[in-house]
């Protein structure tokens, strides 16, 4: 078999460029982040998971939402963003009041038991609960998202 001054330099040159990168892999992941590769790897299907928000009079009833939420499956995590000022129209009026604002996030298939959870468990005769879905994030937290909450 013959092999031409050209195609032996090529195959020199592969082979040091696979074993440098083999080598470089370690310095990458340092500088680079381990999570940047695992997320290069993971993919999201747009609006699978959603963020919900519900309001809440102060930070008792928001935690005892937010324990029965995540006890429940009916979200992965519950933020609890304290002193929160509302503006708002009740029965012909404006109000002002403090709150505290709950950032639920899920599946978007849960929104509506969540609804119905906090509708059941909320002191308002009115509940907020909105929901938006989730178009981008980081993938790894999204799959967490989903591996807590079941469909």
């Amino acid at each position: 078999m013959r092999f031409d001054l050209a195609s032996v330099g090529t195959l020199k040159v592969f082979c040091l460029t696979v074993v440098l990168s083999v080598l470089m892999l370690p310095v990458l992941r340092r500088v680079l982040g381990f999570r940047a590769f695992s997320m290069a790897s993971e993919t999201y299907s747009s609006g699978t998971h959603s963020a919900a928000f519900v309001t809440c009079p102060n930070d008792t009833v928001a935690k005892e939402l937010a324990r029965g939420i995540v006890e429940k499956k009916l979200a992965a995590c519950v933020n609890i963003v304290p002193q929160i000022i509302s503006v708002y129209e009740w029965q012909g009026k404006i109000e002002e009041d403090n709150e505290v604002l709950l950032m639920i996030k899920t599946r978007s298939s849960k929104v509506p038991a969540l609804a119905e959870y906090v509708r059941s468990n909320h002191p308002y005769e009115v509940a907020e609960v909105i929901s938006l879905p989730i178009d981008q994030g980081n993938p790894p937290y999204l799959k967490w998202i989903g591996d807590v909450v079941p469909e």
